[in-house]
Order: structure tokens, then C-alpha cells, then sequence
């Protein structure tokens, strides 16, 4: 049984997680929060819990300036459906307690956490396969994009440039 959070209208400090079920999926624009990620995978028979977090880092580019946020867009039916697959493949490949997948929707700003992946098993070489599989998996195939907003212009994650101010 999955939890799922997905909703992308929800105001910071609203509780999103359900500890409904085994596993927790979901797209948020609240913040995520790590410690109640893994407080719902951490479980009686888990041996070990490993953890992915995603942060946005400081950049800077000539043409652009400093980074100033990412953002955040989804085709978000498709992407929580598309996760709920690759938890069922995590899950035919290593003996998995608990799985939590938090993904940030709209603004992230430096320094802030864009997605969270904890995973809990019985011993630690399949939380460390099965959380590096899943942020692998999820950079590759969910239907998430990212766009780099700087202070004289925007970048999507291809790196073409999309608007400069002042061109």
C-alpha cells in the first residue's frame, strides 16, 4: 500500500505525509521535511535506512549571475504514476521495508531540499542500491522539470537558454 502526497497547493506547515501504508510518494510546493521522511520508513525489521536529499546549490554563471531558485513543473498524474512503478521495481530487486519519495513543486530557493528518498531494509547494501536506483531512476524517467532562474535570466535543466533580460 502506498501513502501518496500530492498536494501542490498545500501551504508550509501543513502535514502532507500519511503514514498510511508502507510507502510514502508524493509532490509537494510545501517544504519537505527529512525527519518526517524517515520517521516513516524507519520500522521494526530495518536493519538500515538510507537517505537521498537533493539540495539547491549556489551557482554562478557569466552571462546570468548568481542562481537565485529552481523551479519546479510536473505533469503530475504521470509522475506519481511513474514513481508508484519504480517503487514496485525497487521492491522486485531488493528487500525493502519502507519507501518515502518527497519531490518539491514550484520555487526552491539555495540551500533548500528539491527531493528527499529514504529508504528502509534489513541490512545496508540494499538501502544503499535501492535509494541510489531510485534518485537514478527518478533524474531519468518522471515527467519533472527544472528550471534555473538567475538573477539576469533563466536556464531550463538542458542548459539552453530560454530568456535573458536585456536581450
Amino acid at each position: 500500500m502506498t501513502a501518496t502526497l500530492h498536494s501542490a497547493d498545500s501551504s508550509p506547515g501543513h502535514d502532507d505525509f500519511s503514514r498510511a501504508g508502507a510507502d510514502l510518494v508524493g509532490l509537494t510546493k510545501s517544504a519537505l521535511n527529512l525527519a518526517q521522511i524517515v520517521d516513516h520508513v524507519h520500522a521494526p525489521e530495518a536493519g538500515a535506512i538510507d537517505v537521498f536529499m537533493g539540495i539547491t546549490r549556489a551557482q554562478h554563471d557569466a552571462a546570468l549571475g548568481a542562481l537565485l531558485r529552481l523551479e519546479y513543473a510536473a505533469y503530475e498524474e504521470m509522475a506519481l504514476a511513474k514513481t508508484r512503478q519504480l517503487l514496485v521495481l525497487a521492491r522486485e530487486r531488493w528487500p525493502i521495508c519502507r519507501i518515502g519519495l518527497a519531490h518539491r513543486l514550484g520555487p526552491v530557493c539555495v540551500g533548500g531540499a528539491s527531493v528527499i528518498i529514504a529508504v528502509s531494509t534489513g541490512h545496508r547494501e540494499a538501502a544503499f542500491r535501492s535509494c541510489q536506483f531510485l534518485i537514478d531512476s527518478v533524474k531519468t524517467t518522471l515527467p519533472i522539470w527544472k528550471n534555473d532562474i538567475f538573477e539576469r535570466g533563466t536556464r531550463w535543466q538542458t542548459g539552453q537558454m530560454i530568456q535573458a533580460q536585456g536581450q
